[in-house]
């Protein structure tokens, strides 16, 4: 059998087709290749945007600057001085990008100069924090990348 142009054009359309479809169930089938959404309710928090830039146009309006410190006891979170720190209610949320099953997020109220990220529920990496508060009907944000040791 002799094989012109026209049969070697079918046969070669015929093998890229298939080294593509080889690649798009590959990628759709292998859980090494999920792409999930960042987090969930992602569409839910997006429409709440604009109060957001609100709460970090807030604290940018801060005269101090709010300090995270990494000790061996975990993370210590210090807030502005002109802030009365007994007054502030909130709620600090770590994200690890790697490992959903790691974030966690808890409430605070009634704290003392500093507040503390204990060492336990961390690991070893990046962590992304989120200290989000209330102080005298103001809503503040304040979000770091940190690296964990």
């Amino acid at each position: 059998m002799k094989i012109n142009w026209g049969k070697g054009i079918v046969i070669a359309i015929i093998f890229f087709v298939s080294f593509i479809m080889y690649f798009v169930v590959t990628m759709m089938t292998d859980h090494r290749y999920d792409h999930d959404l960042v987090t969930e309710g992602y569409y839910e928090k997006e429409l709440s945007y604009q109060q957001k830039i609100d709460a970090r146009k807030n604290m940018e309006n801060l005269k101090g600057d709010t300090v995270l410190d990494i000790t061996a006891d975990g993370i210590i979170i210090k807030f502005p001085e002109e802030l009365n720190h007994k007054n502030i209610k909130g709620k600090v949320f770590l994200y690890r990008p790697s490992d959903k099953q790691m974030d966690f997020e808890f409430p605070f109220s009634k704290i003392q100069d500093y507040l503390l990220v204990p060492d336990k529920r961390l690991s070893g990496g990046r962590w992304n924090i989120t200290l989000e508060f209330t102080y005298q009907g103001k809503t503040f944000l304040y979000t770091d990348q940190i690296l964990y040791p």
